[in-house]
């Protein structure tokens, strides 16, 4: 082997170590994160005790909201760290303030020991998990997209996706362990702490892991320059392309997480199903949707990143109101199943590339920040709300208005997709 084919195999396998690096990462700050969406059917009494189940899920809906406020204030000002200080530090910090947040879930008492702190203890421990996933987005979507190389940056940054699924089916599968190994009571007593001790034990592994990742040749060729990287540095200089990214997320988002987060309840509370057959339902659609981000990141690489996202566009607009009717009358497992699963195909065309074609649009200087701060933004607005409106939806006796406004907002982002440039043709990330 010649000198250049030796150090060529080298790159290719630090590339590949720092990608499975940052992704393993990622699926652990995930975890974290959907861990108090799995387990809110369980805890939910012992944090707002008072109400009807429709009534509890709010309130626990509208905290997990919260969590999502903080997600732009998150995307801010780690975004800013991680394009000044390193996309590394940014992953760091990130995970410690994770592992924080899931630790006093864990341990916090409920509302018949300490009252009203309870609740109060629940929404700090969320402001902190949600300032964490607001800085791991942006720092994970800029780390995995400047490591992949131009070839297949469509393919390993779909991964950001393949571990944030992850990291929610790994919680879907501790929660279906514990249904199967604890009596029913107990769960509710005491057994859903345990994810949350499980995620801060999982944190502390991942702070040591992410300080020995690599960093990316565009951020040192970027500190070399000298720019100025922050907020309004951002607004000033790329107002166009901070506007896109909230736009493209918008409908995205919303979608993703109606039809996982949400879906799982709505087959509790709607369609009738218990939670152990609502939870398998979810667990299984997640898993192929989660095997099939790197076919649609690859063929993204063949093809461009614009036709994948309007062919979500146009399937969105047409099928989300059809397909939530119809899981309204379903009786059969296998047919929410395939309801389910068929909505998270359609949404594919979002999730697989959104992360690469954000990265794309920025140059490196201010590319951790200019995907975390708007994506935060759009998340905030439209992706942490989608529960509590849903659930409002119900509570106000309307329950299809929520399925409207998911088309609706699936529709303001096709126009998006329709007009913008196909960023795998015209990206800013420069280095191969």
């Amino acid at each position: 082997m010649t000198a250049t084919g030796a150090s060529e195999g080298a790159r290719t396998r630090e590339r590949l170590k720092s990608i499975l690096g940052g992704s393993a990462g990622n699926l652990v700050e995930w975890y974290d994160w959907y861990a108090y969406a799995a387990f809110t059917l369980y805890f939910a009494p012992h944090f707002f005790p008072k109400g009807d189940q429709t009534t509890q899920l709010l309130n626990t809906a509208a905290v997990f909201a919260v969590g999502f406020l903080m997600r732009p204030i998150g995307g801010w000002l780690m975004g800013v760290y991680a394009d000044r200080y390193g996309r590394k530090a940014g992953l760091t910090l990130s995970v410690s303030l994770m592992c924080a947040g899931s630790l006093l879930i864990a341990v916090t008492p409920g509302h018949e020991s300490i009252g009203w702190v309870a609740p109060a203890l629940l929404v700090f421990a969320r402001l902190m998990q949600g300032l964490s996933i607001g800085g791991e987005y942006g720092a994970s979507a800029t780390y995995l997209s400047e490591m992949a190389g131009k070839k297949r940056r469509g393919f390993f940054s779909s991964f950001q996706y393949v571990t944030l699924i992850s990291g929610q089916l790994i919680a879907l599968s501790v929660l279906l362990v514990l249904q199967a190994s604890m009596s029913e009571a107990a769960l509710e007593s005491w057994g859903w702490r345990i994810p949350f001790f499980i995620g801060g034990a999982l944190a502390v592994i991942v702070f040591w892991l992410r300080r020995r990742l690599a960093e990316t040749e565009s951020f040192h060729n970027a500190r070399a320059e000298g720019r100025k990287t922050g907020a309004l540095a951002l607004l000033r200089e790329h107002p166009g392309e901070f506007l896109l990214v909230m736009a493209l997320t918008a409908g995205g988002t919303l979608a993703f997480y109606a039809y996982s987060i949400y879906l799982q309840k709505f087959l509790v509370n709607t369609s009738g199903f218990d939670r152990e057959t609502a939870s398998e339902i979810n667990a299984a659609a997640l898993f192929v949707f989660m095997c099939i981000q790197p076919l649609a990141g690859a063929l993204s690489d063949r093809i461009g990143r614009k036709p994948l996202m309007v062919g979500f566009g146009v399937l969105g607009v047409l099928c989300t109101y059809p397909i939530f009717t119809a899981l309204e009358q379903v009786t059969s497992a296998w047919a929410a199943f395939a309801l389910m699963l068929g909505a998270l195909v359609i949404v594919t065309g979002y999730t697989s590339i959104n992360a690469v074609v954000k990265a794309e649009l920025f140059p490196a200087h201010i590319r951790t920040l200019g995907v975390a701060l708007p994506y935060a933004l759009a998340n905030a607005i439209f992706g942490g709300t989608a529960e509590y409106v849903a659930l409002w939806f119900k509570d106000r006796g309307w329950e299809r208005g929520f399925y409207w406004y998911v088309t609706a907002m699936i529709g303001v982002s096709l126009v998006v997709y329709l007009r913008m440039r196909d960023t795998r043709t015209h990206s800013r990330i420069l280095e191969d």
